[in-house]
């Protein structure tokens, strides 16, 4: 029996990884807390690997025979295995933290590390900072005394680095953040554990601030890794070393780049009757993916054509439906999204459009342009239209693709770019 331990995995990428590194038996195994120990004392015998995720990192720990060195620090399991009934708990998350914060070029020795949360996370946020030398590790919670509670935050804004354990900004409620990084005049560094959505608003602050960041994706990857080497005994240990970096790490980086290239969103943005319906619709042909339509999710949650939304509500009702349809579908995860051509007006769609997605701005002559039932189109200077509208589609769009001639080449050039440019 291989999976993995949880309450709810419904948002768990574990058992696509697991398959990547070979293991097709790999399942999800969602349990109540009363349920945890009679399932691992009942299906003992037949236990080649568990990974455990929250809530019970900790419950785990306390039911194992036997804790890797690194799991007893922490204090909380991640993987376990039974080996002549013996049950033995390890924590991989150690690593595959280590690694993702390597991977982002991110140093941590002699700097002062802020931690946000004080779960079983948070116990291997700190575990870590101290093997990469962390100067100074402070943990911050809601429930903290004075000095480590979010109150009395300003107390640190002197900190170098910067790590969410917490929830928050998680699928299915993204948008919030542990604290503005901005406060922050010193920081060199900003990791969330999080991996969906891939950007959280914590690490878009970051990236608008041209902070070296990295979600927790990586960190998925090579804690997986890691587990997955144990449960198969080509590793006996959880501990750090270069040799176990290089060892795993060629899989590691084959397979993150398979998931988020899987994962993320392809977004079209562009003016009215630039063809990002019908790019939209080959691309989604070409890979296989789910197409989105944002105005023609508006269309049928209203229950009125465009046309008539702009005639019954204006302008301004039509954005707002626009906003609440752009902040649905950007979470989903591996979809074409086709948008309207004024999504760009407003500066708050470009955070959901941009969490889970990588933007193309779909570019067309102003002369070709279609304007039957655009309601903004019909009469307008198309000209002055794009010359208002094209700083917010640069601002927007993460690359441009150009669709003058067929419309099946400008969906190819996408593809290709995205396929190249994902994980970037």
């Amino acid at each position: 029996m291989y999976g993995l331990l949880g309450r709810k995995l419904g948002h768990s990428y574990s058992s696509r990884v697991h398959t990547l590194l070979g293991n097709e038996n790999y399942r999800h195994i969602e349990l109540e807390p009363d349920e945890l120990e009679r399932f691992l004392r009942e299906n003992a015998a037949d236990i080649g690997g568990l990974n455990v995720t929250i809530p019970y990192k900790r419950d785990v720990a306390a039911l194992c025979d036997k804790l890797s060195s690194v799991s007893a620090s922490v204090g909380a399991v991640n993987t376990v295995t039974v080996r002549d009934g013996c049950l033995t708990g390890y924590n991989t998350d150690v690593f595959g933290l280590i690694y993702a914060i390597r991977r982002a070029g991110i140093d941590l020795l002699n700097k002062k590390v802020v931690i946000f949360g004080s779960g079983g996370a948070s116990a291997t946020a700190v575990a870590t900072a101290q093997h990469e030398g962390a100067r100074e590790v402070v943990v911050i919670s809601r429930s903290g005394a004075d000095g480590y509670n979010y109150e009395t935050l300003n107390r640190h804004y002197d900190a170098d680095i910067l790590i969410n354990t917490t929830p928050l900004g998680m699928y299915p409620s993204p948008g919030a953040a542990p604290a503005k990084i901005a406060s922050f005049t010193s920081c060199k560094g900003v990791v969330d554990l999080i991996y969906n959505p891939i950007r959280t608003s914590f690490l878009m602050e970051a990236e608008r601030l041209s902070i070296p960041r990295t979600d927790g994706l990586s960190m998925l990857v090579a804690q997986a890794a890691l587990s997955h080497s144990i449960f198969f005994d080509k590793i006996s240990s959880d501990g750090l070393s270069e040799d176990t970096i290089q060892s795993l790490m060629p899989d590691i980086e084959r397979i993150y780049k398979t998931l988020r290239t899987e994962v993320q969103n392809i977004v079209i943005i562009g003016m009215p009757g630039s063809g990002k319906s019908t790019v939209g619709a080959l691309l989604a042909e070409i890979t296989g993916r789910e197409l989105v339509d944002t105005d023609e999710k508006i269309v049928s949650l209203a229950g009125m054509s465009i046309p008539e939304i702009f005639a019954t509500e204006g302008e301004e009702g039509f954005r707002r439906r626009e906003r609440e349809v752009v902040w649905d579908v950007g979470m989903k995860s591996g979809a074409v999204i086709v948008t309207g051509g004024g999504v760009v007006l407003d500066k708050r769609n470009y955070a959901p459009l941009h969490q889970n997605g990588r933007i193309y701005w779909l570019m067309r002559d102003v002369s070709a342009l279609e304007r039957a039932g655009r309601p903004l189109s019909v009469n307008a200077d198309l000209y002055a239209m794009e010359r208002k509208r094209r700083p917010h589609y640069e601002a927007f769009a993460d690359a441009s693709v150009e669709n003058k001639t067929a419309p099946h080449d400008a969906a190819r050039a996408i593809w290709e770019d995205y396929l190249e440019n994902s994980c970037n």
